[in-house]
């Protein structure tokens, strides 16, 4: 802390069956000189705790700081009593929150310690380890924790070995910013909070911590409480592929921009072939360009590059030789396309309210232009991992992918063909693109390996293999259009005198 004043921390202890050990680890609670403490006991239900437990705890003999007591009238379970907890931290203008079990395992003696990197500015959280040979592991619980810990680093990309703390301390702004409150209300939440420092990108630090002989909050229920750890894990490893959704580890702000879409140039992808189908020298109008991801690529190619997007992108970035702000649902034209060579809609239809308006507004633009080149994609729903997770019962939004949070609509190839033939539009080239690979995998050997299977996939069924799809279209002339031009001919005609026939 960087203030003045004294840290104001609470110490949390959730009081669930915990009746033999509650005052012992109380008592063992340190005076804290350099902070301002409060404890907190939260009891889960008057089975807990009875209420004359409470009032001998309320009267324990020189406890140096404030003692408060809340007990639920409706059982709320660990991970509800920890949620409340959070809440009253955040609602009573807390620095620190301290977890700390009422099982008498973790010693609160090591407090001072724990304290010190969050007081220093130096962490986050700090979770407490208890050493390796801990008298009060089992030998199965102590081997169920070290492999649930291994594989948990494997899925979550991190290197801690204090999963299961008892005794964690963490900064209360940063509570603010995770949603804990959509945690479970099991002992299944001190799994997905640590998930949620992980992915908020919070300075965790782990310092070792006595242990002590005590009684388990719970019993060891071991494959079940196991499966929902890995579950939790695996869920917020497969949320970075898009495969599926939790809204508790969705820890991005939900901003009013798009710079969380990133550039694909560099492998088979709607960028690159987006590029491939521009010539050089051409003006191209992006439509829905984002931050522009492609203006570089296109300037490399003397292209002039016009941006279009309900977001402007700052100065750093784009690069545009002119943007133009609109709501593509009003107005996806904002200028004449008359001098336009490329009409780029990449990812940008499955956005809109109506795609049919879109489409049927940008012929009308287009039309005048009988040399412009469209360019579209947008993603295939017929996806197989699209269809495997229906099969199995899941149809997952997330940030970004096919199934984008944002996104209003879902194609596949016929469909998408079917729009844009209905919308008065040619379709001349059509294309399969595999799934954003080195974004996933890093490694050069597997993404070629994966890339060149799914390539093979995509000759055998595109519909089914195909991550995206990508059509280059030309508009055809409405029918006004074709009356008018129809009426130019014959007028034209009739001014022109016709010759005599030539006599034999």
């Amino acid at each position: 802390m960087t203030t003045d004043r004294k840290p104001r921390v609470l110490i949390l202890i959730v009081a669930n069956q915990a009746d033999e050990t509650i005052r012992r680890v109380l008592q063992r609670i340190p005076k804290l000189e350099a902070c301002e403490t409060e404890v907190l006991l939260i009891d889960d239900c008057p089975i807990a705790a009875t209420p004359d437990l409470v009032s001998q705890l309320r009267q324990l003999d020189r406890f140096p700081h404030r003692l408060t007591v809340l007990t639920n009238p409706v059982k709320q379970g660990s991970g509800g009593n920890q949620k409340l907890g959070c809440h009253y931290a955040i609602r009573e203008g807390f620095d620190i929150v301290a977890f700390l079990h009422g099982d008498g395992r973790h010693d609160p003696a090591a407090l001072p310690e724990l304290l010190s990197p969050l007081a220093r500015g130096e962490a986050d959280v700090v979770l407490g380890s208890r050493t390796a040979a801990s008298a009060d592991l089992s030998f199965f619980r102590s081997a169920r924790n070290r492999i649930l810990s291994w594989l948990h680093n494997r899925l979550l990309h991190s290197n801690l070995s204090a999963y299961h703390s008892g005794l964690k301390i963490c900064a209360v702004p940063l509570l603010r910013k995770i949603p804990f409150e959509l945690n479970a209300n099991t002992a299944h939440f001190e799994i997905e909070i640590i998930i949620q420092f992980l992915r908020s990108g919070s300075r965790i630090v782990e310092r070792p911590i006595p242990a002590l002989d005590g009684v388990a909050i719970r019993p060891f229920d071991g494959p079940s409480s196991a499966l929902d750890e890995v579950r939790a894990c695996l869920a917020a490893r497969l949320q970075e592929f898009g495969l599926v959704y939790r809204r508790n580890f969705d820890l991005e702000s939900v901003a009013a921009d798009n710079k969380h879409y990133l550039p694909k140039l560099d492998f088979p992808s709607t960028h690159s072939r987006a590029i491939a189908e521009v010539p050089a020298g051409a003006t191209v109008m992006d439509i829905g360009c984002g931050p522009g991801h492609l203006c570089a690529a296109l300037h490399t190619k003397s292209c002039r590059v016009i941006g279009v997007d309900q977001f402007k992108p700052s100065a750093a970035e784009g690069a545009f030789d002119e943007f133009y702000v609109t709501d593509l649902n009003v107005d996806p034209c904002p200028r004449s396309l008359d001098d336009v060579h490329v009409l780029l809609v990449l990812d940008i239809i499955e956005h809109l309210i109506s795609p049919e308006k879109f489409c049927d507004e940008l012929r009308r633009r287009a039309q005048a232009n009988r040399g412009l080149k469209i360019v579209i994609s947008t993603g295939n729903v017929g996806f197989f991992v699209t269809r495997l997770m229906l099969f199995l019962g899941q149809f997952n939004y997330n940030k970004r992918g096919i199934l984008d949070l944002t996104h209003t609509r879902l194609f596949t190839f016929s469909s998408l063909r079917r729009l844009l033939q209905e919308t008065g539009f040619v379709v001349e080239k059509e294309m399969g693109i595999p799934a954003p690979i080195p974004l996933v995998v890093k490694n050069r050997f597997f993404q070629g390996l994966v890339m060149s299977i799914q390539d093979g996939l995509m000759r055998i069924s595109r519909g089914l293999f195909a991550y995206q799809m990508f059509m280059v279209v030309r508009p055809l002339p409405t029918l006004e259009t074709l009356m008018r031009d129809a009426r130019h001919q014959v007028a034209g005609r009739a001014a022109t005198p016709s010759r005599p026939a030539a006599r034999p």
